[in-house]
């Protein structure tokens, strides 16, 4: 038996909701065999309210991890926390080498329960060495407002221009996570592939157990992509995923609650409709 192998090039959370954890469970979860290639360690102090640590992997150690991966012959990769510009330079030039074409990017700029942007200045790195390379790129609201150019975004049709503009840096799909924010009855993403508009929803989940989901929602994009999924497919079955577990996520401790990797293969999935704008 073959597996497809599917690669992460993203942090750690030591808390195990996100990151590399998330994005391997999630692999599991679709059958692929996940590698990762670490870039950052986050840890969380107990002692001043789960603040966040950053603390970057070394350049050197990087590299011999992405030499590592790539010669096993990777099917699909993913990026998630990438927290110097150092580190997304090498990261886009070891993917534009691979020769890859199923790379999701997932641009990372900020911790759960973090208000401030991480490292603003990665943004034009992502731009320059990332973007042109990624078949898929998946950021939230904020992460969208920061690539587009166009700072807060609040509605549907601040999506359609966020994701319009994202995509003539030179990625073929945009999907753009609604969240909580987004002023929409229902749980809603917005899928641009360079000519038309989708919007996928599900019901909203009131919850606050929400760690990972877009960790877990891009790296079940990237298996989908590894096991021979349209992009469309991919996503729409990414948002199942991402939405059963949000819907049976979890308390950790006093601060933070998981999703549940597990729950689209274990509970009645979460129903997602689909709509062109």
């Amino acid at each position: 038996m073959t597996l497809k192998k599917t690669l992460t090039i993203a942090g750690s959370d030591t808390s195990g909701g996100a990151g590399i954890q998330a994005d391997l469970k999630t692999f599991q979860e679709h059958g692929t065999y996940g590698m990762n290639a670490l870039t950052v360690i986050v840890t969380m102090d107990p002692n001043n309210h789960w603040s966040h640590g950053i603390h970057p992997i070394a350049l050197d150690t990087l590299d011999a991890q992405l030499k590592t991966a790539f010669s096993t012959g990777i099917d699909s990769l993913k990026t998630g926390m990438l927290p110097t510009v150092d580190i997304i330079e090498m990261a886009g030039k070891a993917i534009e080498a691979s020769g890859i074409t199923d790379v999701v990017i997932d641009p990372v700029m900020a911790c759960k329960g973090e208000d401030e942007v991480l490292f603003p200045e990665n943004v034009d790195a992502m731009v320059k060495y990332l973007l042109p390379h990624a078949k898929v790129v998946t950021p939230n609201l904020v992460e969208a407002g920061q690539l587009s150019g166009l700072g807060t975004l609040h509605t549907v049709e601040d999506l359609q221009k966020a994701a319009e503009k994202i995509h003539a840096h030179g990625t073929k799909f945009v999907v753009i996570k609604g969240g909580k924010q987004l002023k929409h009855e229902k749980a809603a993403d917005l899928l641009y592939d360079g000519e038309k508009h989708y919007l996928l929803t599900a019901e909203k989940t009131d919850t606050t157990y929400n760690h990972g989901a877009g960790c877990t929602f891009a790296a079940a994009i990237t298996a989908n992509l590894a096991n021979g999924q349209s992009v469309k497919d991919a996503v729409y079955n990414a948002k199942i995923f991402v939405s059963t577990a949000i819907a049976h996520g979890w308390k950790l401790n006093e601060y933070v609650g998981p999703v549940m990797h597990g729950a689209a293969n274990k509970f009645h999935k979460a129903e997602v409709d689909v709509v062109e704008l």
